[in-house]
């Protein structure tokens, strides 16, 4: 078996998503399996190091890893020929500058959303990438969730007949930080540090709404702040000056309405974190992160309105488990797979740079249509 090392400088891994999804759960997880198979006689080994700030969680992310390699020193493991691949997974308000050092080393580009604050700095990136002939992506990871994917397979079979809309339901209560530990970082609710879940989950939204229905058009939004004070990972209470929660209307091709509710600020009564209700003439679907259930239109129900009684009706029992034909392993894993698969093996991987660039742009244009009180265009981007 013909065995391809490649070296994976991974930046701002000892964060929650870098650690757990990326490194643990992704990395690790490839590397025990005997890397990632390409053919009966060829594989691709991640060897990756572990980059950050802090020596002390890097040291203790080493021992809990097993791996031996890291370094707070970006630019010499930049400098080194072993590493063919730079991965970023820090606070977005740093991304830019380090995947730009990244480029000009020569190294291909892997990164987290947003790839940037601004669309422009996106499209940079995008370019400064493709004039060095160098291969890059974005992390999606969300099309690769069980329960997107078999909301994909209804769509791919026509199951839905003409899709009319699409509802997405996000969020959950983090908790202030005052009794009860917060469960996200503090710095979420600083726009100054790069915060807002606007720029952190419209990234999410719009490779969704892309790949699934068809692409977006126009948005309008309302973007507000619930909570104004939240406490840190010290105990400092801090002013929130970032958007916690948003309220987003999405125009796609072919005339499909998506309505979109996120908020940090609310307790969850649903199927799960997030729900993609679609409707469509022939039949709907909800899906969640791992499970989809359908209703086609045979099996829709007639309801009749009386808000004087209560009704007997159980209407969540109308609705037909989606079959699992497949077991999926983790979503950020698979596209790990695809990328080393593209540098390595040279296979087609579309989900790059511009795609990151396209999320940033959705999240500006949303931004400025919650300022405006307004419906915005959202024109295609071309690199």
């Amino acid at each position: 078996m013909k065995q391809h090392e490649t070296g994976i400088i991974m930046n701002g891994v000892t964060g929650r998503m870098g650690t757990n999804q990326h490194l643990m759960r992704s990395i690790l997880e490839i590397i025990k399996q005997g890397g990632v198979k390409v053919s009966s006689t060829e594989t691709i080994m991640p060897k990756p190091v572990l980059v950050g700030r802090n020596p002390v969680k890097l040291e203790n992310l080493s021992k809990r890893s097993g791996i031996k390699n890291y370094t707070t020193d970006l630019d010499s493991v930049l400098g080194d020929s072993n590493y063919s691949v730079y991965f970023d997974a820090q606070t977005t308000d740093r991304r830019v500058e380090s995947v730009k050092k990244a480029i000009k080393a020569g190294k291909h580009i892997y990164c987290e959303k947003p790839t940037a604050l601004d669309s422009q700095s996106a499209m940079e990136l995008y370019n400064l990438c493709e004039s060095a002939g160098l291969k890059h992506g974005v992390v999606q990871d969300k099309l690769w969730l069980p329960g997107l994917r078999k909301l994909r397979r209804l769509v791919d079979t026509g199951f839905f007949g003409e899709i009319l809309s699409v509802q997405g339901d996000f969020g959950y209560w983090v908790f202030r930080g005052d009794h009860v530990p917060a469960q996200r970082p503090s710095w979420n609710y600083r726009k100054e540090d790069g915060g807002g879940i606007i720029l952190d989950m419209f990234c999410h939204w719009r490779y969704v709404l892309d790949n699934l229905f068809g692409d977006v058009e126009s948005v309008s939004c309302l973007g507000v702040t619930h909570i104004d004070e939240r406490v840190d990972e010290d105990g400092t209470p801090y002013e929130c000056t970032a958007d916690d929660a948003a309220y987003a209307t999405f125009e796609l091709e072919g005339d499909i309405v998506a309505q979109f509710h996120q908020s940090w600020a609310t307790r969850v009564r649903r199927d799960d974190l997030l729900t993609l209700q679609v409707d469509g003439t022939k039949g709907s679907a909800v899906a969640g992160l791992r499970k989809c259930v359908m209703q086609p239109l045979d099996a829709t129900p007639k309801p009749v309105w009386n808000p004087d009684v209560d009704n007997p009706h159980s209407f969540y029992d109308d609705w037909i488990p989606v079959a699992t034909q497949q077991e999926h392993q983790n979503a950020f894993r698979s596209e790990w797979e695809l990328f080393l698969e593209h540098v390595a093996a040279g296979r087609t991987f579309p989900w790059d740079l511009l795609e990151g660039a396209k999320g940033v742009q959705l999240a500006e244009k949303a931004y400025a249509a919650s300022e405006q009180g307004a419906r915005l265009d959202v024109p295609p981007l071309i690199g």
